[in-house]
């Protein structure tokens, strides 16, 4: 913006001054050459008087060199009856030019070599027509002329750079609240809500970053409203939670028991994380920083562990692959745990019991493939179930558990896709690059580099009745 304003005033301002430059000089230039003629035609007058009185050329040579003109001026006399015709002075013009003032009476301009001569014609007392020749030089007729078209380029120039100094210093007038309008809504995206732009600049600029400010504090609003929503509906599950814990703890011994206790520990904690997180104001799922993650074969490993009871008790055949050696990704345990539940928690709920399922780790170079699949019926909208909060429509199914997954990869900058997996049902691929790159955004497509070798870490899936 700030340097198209400063070509426009440029190209304005030029042409201005050269609409009016340009006619001035060419009217500069002609005012000297009639002020050069018009000495000219001075000089001549004061010849004629002594022509209409006498011809004598001794007379005449003192008339015209007390006109000061004696190297400049010329008298052509014709002859008469009886007398030669007289020629006073150095005549420079061509004699039909002369002889044509004579005949017409009239002065006239001729041009010569280095300039011009004027021809005034004068009436002698004989009644013929004397003509008086005038040299006017071109360095007289140009006189000054250089001088005055130097001062308007000057001026025309001083005018062109003011108008540019003064374009550019409203542009960076204009340019400048804008650009702390970009940065604000740059910082806002990134998640610094404390961002807020200065309300200076033009009337529009203003009264965009007023409503930018007014928006800023509404998203904080909404946000702090938000995680103080889930505080307290998490605080609610607590007192269900306890009588749970208390109900786990007369069951007495057993695996079952075991596993039901553990449960509901596995749960205060997440519901503990969850108004913790809240409170904070952190996200749920984050990149991890150097060094920290987990070992995704191990946590299937114990995931499938604890999901396992659940299906032999339903008669689900099931299967792990490519969890015989440490994977190591960038993603906190309690998340992939949580996306892991979501995941086995679906194919439980959303599949007829009897229904086999699979969970595959691949382990590339610079990604890892976590393959959960089924044998059930399939999803018809893949993506209708990936959107938050719509889904499958049936019974008890809120459509967050899919977003929980979404959301772990993304932070990774991997993605989630949901397919046929070979076992006829829903395979749902999560996709955890490796390599450190920008989170992905929701609603836009991951671009990424194929892992040029991807590795097969198992040999033989490990499968149950």
């Amino acid at each position: 913006m700030r340097w198209a304003l400063v070509k426009v005033c440029l190209a304005v301002t030029t042409m201005v001054v050269v609409a009016f430059a340009v006619p001035l000089g060419l009217v500069i230039k002609e005012m000297a050459r009639d002020r050069a003629f018009s000495n000219a035609e001075r000089q001549a007058a004061a010849v004629a008087p002594a022509l209409s009185i006498t011809t004598d050329r001794d007379q005449l040579e003192r008339v015209v060199a007390s006109a000061g003109s004696d190297s400049g001026m010329a008298v052509h006399i014709p002859a008469s009856a009886g007398q030669r015709g007289v020629d006073i002075g150095r005549r420079r013009a061509a004699a039909d030019d002369i002889a044509t003032v004579r005949r017409l009476g009239r002065a006239s301009t001729s041009e010569v070599p280095g300039g011009s001569t004027l021809l005034q014609p004068v009436a002698l007392s004989s009644g013929e027509i004397a003509v008086v020749e005038v040299y006017v030089p071109e360095s007289e007729v140009s006189n000054g002329v250089a001088t005055a078209w130097a001062v308007l380029a000057g001026v025309g120039i001083a005018l062109v750079v003011g108008s540019v100094a003064v374009a550019d210093r409203l542009g960076v007038r204009m340019v400048q609240p804008a650009q702390k309008l970009v940065e604000g809504a740059h910082e806002l995206g990134e998640g610094k809500l404390g961002a807020r732009v200065p309300e200076e600049g033009p009337t529009e600029l203003r009264l965009a970053a007023v409503a930018f400010n007014s928006m800023a504090d509404q998203v904080v609003q909404l946000l702090a409203n938000e995680r103080e929503l889930a505080a307290d509906l998490s605080h609610r599950l607590r007192t269900p939670l306890t009588v749970l814990r208390l109900n786990a703890a007369s069951l007495g011994d057993g695996p079952a028991a075991e596993q039901t206790r553990a449960a509901v520990a596995q749960l205060e904690r997440e519901v503990d994380t969850i108004i913790r997180t809240a409170r904070e104001a952190k996200p749920q799922t984050a990149a991890a920083g150097p060094g920290a993650g987990c070992d995704a074969a191990e946590v299937v490993r114990e995931r499938m562990g604890f999901w396992s009871a659940l299906a032999e008790d339903e008669g689900r055949k099931w299967r792990v692959a490519g969890t015989e050696r440490p994977v190591r990704i960038p993603v906190a345990r309690a998340d992939l745990v949580a996306a892991l539940d979501a995941l086995l928690g679906n194919v439980f709920r959303h599949t007829p019991e009897g229904t086999a399922f699979a969970v595959d780790v691949h382990n590339g170079e610079d990604a890892v493939i976590m393959l959960v699949s089924d044998a059930g019926p399939g999803i018809r909208d893949p993506e209708a179930a990936m959107a938050r909060g719509r889904g499958s429509g049936s019974t008890g199914s809120t459509g967050l558990g899919l977003d929980i997954v979404r959301r772990l990869a993304e932070a990774t900058g991997g993605d989630v896709r949901i397919g046929s997996s070979v076992l006829g049902g829903t395979e749902v691929r999560i996709w955890i690059q490796l390599n450190e790159r920008e989170p992905v955004r929701r609603g836009h497509r991951v671009r990424r580099r194929r892992a040029g070798r991807l590795v097969s870490t198992f040999n033989r899936p490990r499968s149950h009745p």
